[in-house]
């Protein structure tokens, strides 16, 4: 207990210092750059405003790319890097602790270490979920583009639309192409970049029969209708693929399983049974080979099951 109190109060001095020696002085005074704003009397506001002011002067100095704006944009999180460098920061600070109590040192740094890539797992995992989100909501979205455009709206307007009655992430999306355009940018780039953005091959069709149509006129709306239609055909064709698959990848979840286990239950089972397996040189010999094998075994199986469309 008393060297969890130490560790806490260290790692509180450590962080007033920083806010009271680090903390950048403005040129401009405070009450004229922020007139209306009122000052906080909470010592925890003005403690947590300093430590986002340090973080954020070190990140606007330096090129720091770990968990970059764009990719908490991609994940769909409304915060700064600064805002979730001081979250992932504090967490590890807590595991640290946590670690540092009920295992030793070794465990405080492992879960310190842990923490951020949990973070970046986090981050990673979010945006995959947005973008199979936005592809779900494609063809809905071509359907509002094609009614807009047959009532007689342009196409701005039309996404427009789309981003007003679409749900996210596409409302998002769509409301950043809009806004991308109304400054001055290129309707199809902006298109693109959302369709780099998702990682959307269906969008970047549609970005490119929008580019066609603008070369060569014709019918958009009618264009956009068998591009969807296209999109519809290809999403059911995707999912009769992972249909088929899923018995492929169970069944490599199982075999990968399946060693480690049979030794986690010969150990419980009869614990001295598998001494000489982590005791003896051709033991950890055998661990080596297995582990190789098992890699190259579980890289070839999701070549075979991870089909390409």
């Amino acid at each position: 207990m008393e060297l969890l109190i130490g560790v806490g109060l260290v790692l509180v001095a450590v962080m007033l210092v920083l806010t009271l020696v680090l903390k950048p002085q403005p040129d401009v005074p405070l009450e004229r750059r922020r007139p209306y704003a009122t000052e906080s009397h909470s010592v925890f506001s003005r403690f947590a405003g300093g430590a986002v002011d340090i973080v954020d002067g070190y990140l606007s100095r330096g090129r720091f790319r770990l968990y970059n704006r764009e990719s908490l944009e991609n994940a769909g999180l409304k915060l700064s890097q600064t805002d979730f460098l001081i979250l992932v920061f504090s967490g590890a600070c807590v595991a640290a602790v946590l670690g540092l109590v009920i295992g030793g040192p070794l465990a405080a740094i492992g879960l310190f270490l842990v923490v951020p890539a949990a973070g970046q797992i986090l981050i990673n995992r979010l945006a995959g979920k947005r973008r199979s989100k936005f592809e779900g909501q494609l063809g809905d979205t071509l359907q509002l583009l094609t009614g807009s455009l047959r009532a007689g709206h342009s196409i701005l307007r039309a996404i427009d639309a789309a981003a007003i009655e679409s749900a996210a992430p596409t409302s998002e999306e769509m409301r950043r192409v809009v806004s991308e355009t109304s400054l001055g940018r290129d309707l199809l780039s902006s298109l693109n970049d959302t369709a780099s953005r998702m990682r959307s091959e269906d969008f970047i069709w549609v970005s490119q029969a929008i580019q066609i149509n603008r070369e060569v006129g014709g019918n958009l709306a009618d264009v956009l209708d068998q591009v969807n239609e296209t999109i519809r055909e290809r999403s059911e064709i995707k999912g009769q693929i992972k249909s088929l698959a899923s018995e492929g990848k169970f069944s490599a979840y199982i075999l990968m399983a399946m060693p480690v286990g049979i030794v986690g239950m010969l150990m419980v089972m009869s614990p001295g049974y598998m001494d000489p397996l982590f005791s003896e040189p051709l033991g950890w010999a055998m661990i080596g080979l297995s582990i190789v094998l098992m890699t190259i075994g579980g890289l070839w199986m999701r070549k075979i099951i991870d089909l390409k469309f």
